[in-house]
């Protein structure tokens, strides 16, 4: 046979059929054996758990620089904020703290007056608060008759709520105060009430905050200014809310604010 006329050699396949060629029998070599079951699911089950490790990991971070949860439990902000709302706070705003090592990311703005903040307690850090802030360092403050007066100006607070109180507390409760009035420690003739004290003026790297709802909020009057570092972030809106009510035991379901829903909050 001349050499035009052999066959060609066939070229093999680009993809193999699975079987692999024994080249002493020229026979396929035997696939693999399948896998058991068993395999397979812990195979899967690991698969899970890496996904809920990097979930919470995710979680864990947008918590602690970003925005968390908070729940209203008092009605110290009612106009604004009621019992039963839940809040999305920015907490990058003033510089969210980083975990274990007491330092603070850079702020994007420092608080600036009427911003509704959350806060940690003065008197107790493990307890938050959320109020109104109406001083900045180096403000003079006083109110008359329930009237904000802030570096001599008459504040307009249209968010403010009032409430007929029984007892219009003073004394020893504002004693705080004393340090810190504009004609010296001590004050001459002062007496000062829940609507009526001052005027003060608030240290450099604090804060003076109140509550909208005025006769029912435990706030700056009662035990003194927030230092800068215990501030917490800005609420941004109410993700979710309902009408607490001890007699009902599914409150949470059949007692939802749906207009609440999503309000921004100022």
């Amino acid at each position: 046979m001349s050499e035009q006329e052999r066959p060609a050699a066939s070229e093999g396949p680009d993809v193999s059929d699975g079987a692999a060629s024994d080249p002493a029998l020229g026979a396929p070599a035997a696939a693999p054996p399948p896998r058991p079951p068993r395999f397979r699911v812990v195979r899967g089950l690991w698969e899970w758990a890496k996904s809920v490790q990097v979930a919470i990991l995710l979680f864990l971070l947008v918590r602690a620089f970003l925005v968390e949860a908070f729940k209203i439990p008092s009605g110290s902000m009612e106009g604004t904020l009621l019992v039963g709302d839940f809040l999305l706070v920015n907490k990058l705003v003033y510089g969210a703290e980083v975990p274990l090592l007491e330092k603070r990311l850079p702020a994007v703005r420092e608080p600036a007056l009427g911003d509704v903040v959350v806060f940690q307690w003065p008197e107790d850090t493990e307890k938050h608060f959320v109020k109104r802030l109406v001083g900045l360092p180096g403000d003079t403050l006083e109110m008359r008759a329930g009237l904000l007066v802030r570096n001599g100006a008459a504040q307009d607070e249209p968010y403010v709520q009032r409430s007929v109180a029984l007892r219009e507390p003073g004394g020893d409760e504002f004693r705080w105060q004393r340090d810190y009035l504009t004609d010296g420690p001590g004050g001459r003739g002062f007496h000062p009430t829940r609507n009526d004290w001052g005027p003060l003026v608030v240290p450099p790297a604090h804060y003076f905050v109140l509550g909208d709802n005025r006769d029912n909020s435990l706030d700056s009057r009662y035990w003194g200014f927030v230092p800068d570092s215990l501030m917490r972030g800005s609420p941004i809106f109410v993700y979710y809310s309902y009408s607490p009510d001890s007699g009902r035991t599914f409150d949470w379901l059949t007692r939802v604010r749906w207009k609440r829903l999503g309000d921004l909050i100022h």
